[in-house]
């Protein structure tokens, strides 16, 4: 079956008794037991975790380093069924000299043995008291132990059907040149380090750093498995820290000082960081995975693979910001947007701006934003002109708000009503008035562009566009109508994220009347009020009714632009997003209609005004999406198509 190239990673940290491999065994068999359970297909333990990091010169005792290869031995026969890659840390001897390494079990197969590459020996550390350094060993080196004979060095790639992994060791990854750049550059996408790494004040956040920095520079997911409860502490303390990240984001973390044994569980997605080393021209530059250039393959192949297994969730607001850091990314966003603005004015010398104001959402992000680049530029906001222009669907509601908003900001205002031009532009072309189709609609809205184009020529102006990246992904704009500014400062802004950034500024930048209103606006339905207003003179045409929710679409466009997943992979990661929302009916029904639109609706992406980017989707022909406005959509929906629900 396919399982969307997710395999489950897990980080095992098992308490420990310094020198007793027998208890360590046990300790390891009942975590990877546990794991089994849980349908896990890469486990990882700590650094020397069959004979515990802390022996010292115990490490010389003929005795404990035979133990450590029975033990090594037992965990293969124990381990023959269990459809998992396992990997445990040991002393190995080879040619009278000592290596900590790390031991690839599969299937009661010992794969390969992986030596540290760098031994730390400052301050607490002693490790070249008994261990050599990889280096030295020659290319293509084997070895004989645990009853096998396998490849032995640090540069190694274990290859399965969808992934390959590549394994460092606790000090190898503090160094400037650790191998994880170089098994990266050579196709591995996963990163195992087994870790000792003690705790001292401060050290925790810099590891945290040091992980996701090198999963993001590498463009792979990094598992680390660092000593927990049972090591000595005779000088050291071992907090038992776990941890899995993909491309610099957490997946997971551990409890530190914990006396349990932890088992931490994430479902890595190949897939997306495939995805980003495609699209990185540079990523490949100093490396080529077809070549891997003095590497060691090893293959291996699961006996079944599930999608099922994948209990991964992602947020079904992609694009919004969450948690404790919600505040400081809208704002991070809203200056972005801010900045595009007042560079564009700071080049052009113009000094007024232009903007329609329907009360809606995005027309009033467009306001606030415009308002603080003035702000910032020390313009006058009087040169703002901000124009309401109701029409056919206008409601009490919206002109409201749009009249107090601008009041309240301080900005210029005028009010054009547009039904008389668009009935005299009915009676020139010939339609009648009361067909409320296409022509009814889009009539408005041209009527509105022309006269924001003509205020602004004749006050010298720069006419704001308010359109945002859900409706141009959707096409939901009329072609030279609302379509068209002369600068555009929401073409980067998805809907969902519209809503947010709206209220970071109505919570933290405005009080009074102004946060009222914007409130206000927060809450009202999105709707572009083309259409006549229901018997209680409330909206009628609701946007989303129409077209379906914008979460869903822009849960599509995040997926589809950012990793160019297939309609089946979203579909399968909506259903886990929206559990409880939306039930797989209304999901696959609304996908459908994010395709065909996004397909059709090209031709009015290709000429887009300028405007700033600001999150890594965006749709700007000159810049992220070069797309035919022909390109043809049956692939994509006949995969929907092909969907059984």
């Amino acid at each position: 079956m396919n399982n969307f190239g997710f395999v489950k990673v897990a980080t095992a940290i098992p308490n420990v008794k310094v020198a007793d491999c027998n208890y360590n065994l046990d300790h390891i068999l009942n975590l990877v037991n546990e794991a089994d359970k849980q349908n896990v297909k890469v486990l990882l333990f700590p650094e020397l975790s069959l004979t515990a990091y802390t022996c010292a010169d115990l490490f010389y005792q003929e005795t404990l380093l035979n133990a450590a290869e029975d033990a090594l031995k037992q965990l293969l026969v124990k381990t023959t069924a269990v459809d998992m890659v396992i990997v445990v840390g040991l002393p190995v001897r080879n040619n009278c000299r000592l290596f900590n390494c790390a031991a690839v079990c599969f299937h009661g197969k010992l794969l390969g043995l992986v030596p540290k590459s760098f031994m730390p020996s400052t301050n607490e550390f002693y490790e070249k008291r008994w261990f050599s350094p990889a280096a030295g060993l020659p290319k293509d080196a084997s070895i004989s132990f645990a009853g096998c004979d396998v490849p032995f060095g640090t540069d190694i790639l274990f290859r399965g059907a969808y992934f390959t992994f590549a394994i460092e060791i606790c000090e190898d990854l503090w160094l400037p040149q650790a191998p994880s750049y170089r098994h990266s550059l050579n196709g591995a996408q996963l990163i195992l380090n087994l870790s000792a790494s003690n705790e001292v004040i401060g050290k925790e956040n810099y590891r945290k750093q040091l992980i996701s920095q090198q999963s993001g520079k590498c463009v792979a997911a990094y598992a680390y498995a660092g000593a927990g409860f049972g090591e000595s502490s005779t000088d050291l303390v071992f907090s038992g820290t776990a941890m899995i990240y993909e491309n610099g984001s957490c997946l997971a973390s551990s409890q530190r000082f914990s006396l349990d044994e932890q088992l931490l569980v994430a479902d890595v997605d190949i897939q997306k960081l495939n995805a980003d080393r495609m699209r990185s021209t540079a990523f490949f530059e100093q490396g080529n995975p077809q070549v891997a250039a003095g590497y060691q393959i090893v293959d291996f192949v699961f006996n079944a693979v599930s999608v099922e297994d994948v209990t991964r969730k992602e947020s079904h607001l992609p694009f919004v910001p969450f948690g404790i850091g919600l505040n400081e990314r809208c704002e991070e966003i809203f200056n972005i947007q801010v900045w595009g603005l007042a560079t564009r004015l700071h080049h052009t010398g113009i000094k007024s701006a232009v903007i329609g104001i329907s009360g809606g959402l995005d027309s009033t992000l467009a306001l606030l934003v415009t308002v603080r680049t003035f702000d910032k530029l020390g313009l006058p906001r009087k040169n703002i002109v901000g124009i309401t222009m109701p029409g056919f669907g206008t409601t009490k509601r919206t002109k409201n708000n749009s009249t107090i908003l601008m009041e309240a900001l301080g900005i210029t205002a005028m009010e054009i009503n547009i039904k008389d031009a668009c009935f005299q532009h009915f009676k020139d072309i010939q339609h009648d008035a009361a067909i409320l189709d296409v022509t009814y609609e889009n009539t408005q809205a041209r009527e509105r562009t022309q006269i924001l184009m003509d205020i602004a020529n004749k006050c010298g102006g720069l006419v704001i566009g308010t359109g945002d990246l859900s409706e141009l992904a959707l096409g939901w704009c009329t072609y030279n109508g609302d379509h068209m500014s002369m600068y555009a400062v929401n073409t980067s802004i998805p809907k969902t994220l519209v809503r947010s950034l709206v209220k970071y500024v109505a919570d933290n930048l405005m009080e009074g009347l102004a946060q009222t209103t914007l409130l206000d606006v927060v809450d009202t339905p999105v709707s572009p009020e083309l259409l006549p207003a229901d018997d209680k003179g409330e909206i009628a045409q609701k946007t989303e009714d129409i077209v379906g929710p914008y979460e869903i679409h822009d849960f599509c466009l995040y997926y589809m632009l950012r990793f160019g997943f297939s309609p089946s992979k979203i579909f399968f990661m909506a259903k886990k997003a929206f559990e409880g929302i939306y039930d797989a009916a209304t999901l696959l029904k609304w996908m459908k209609t994010f395709y065909r639109r996004f397909f059709a609706q090209q031709f009015k992406r290709s000429c887009m005004p300028d405007g700033v980017k600001v999150g890594s989707v965006n749709l700007s022909p000159r810049g992220d999406w070069r797309m035919p406005s022909d390109a043809s959509a049956t692939l994509w929906r006949n995969e929907l198509e092909a969907i059984m629900l």
